[in-house]
């Protein structure tokens, strides 16, 4: 073989290396962008499952402050039926109940 052909050979090894070298380099960054996808559906999936749970936990706040009200408007009614009530003394306490009290 002569110089010309050993030149020409290892050109041509070299090139095929660098094309092999260049499709893996563009494969890895092809999966790079892949994951970086993904992980932004995973951050967008997430967000929107934080928003998710701080609406419901505003809401669950809002009816407990409804609860605590309404216990509060019957504690005032249950007060003005006692006020009302003949049968309740200044204590709270019905003239009945305490006769079941004592025995």
């Amino acid at each position: 073989m002569d110089t010309t052909w050993i030149i020409v050979l290892v050109v041509a090894a070299l090139i095929v290396l660098a094309l092999i070298a260049l499709a893996v380099r563009s494969r890895n960054e092809a999966q790079r962008e892949e994951r970086r996808e993904e992980a932004r559906q995973h951050r967008e999936e997430a967000d929107a499952t934080a928003r998710h749970a701080e609406q419901a936990r505003l809401e669950a706040e809002e009816q407990a402050e409804r609860a605590r009200r309404q216990e509060e408007e019957a504690e005032a009614l249950r007060r003005q039926a006692d006020e009302v009530d003949p049968d309740v003394d200044a204590d709270g306490v019905r003239d009945d109940e305490e006769v079941e009290v004592r025995r």
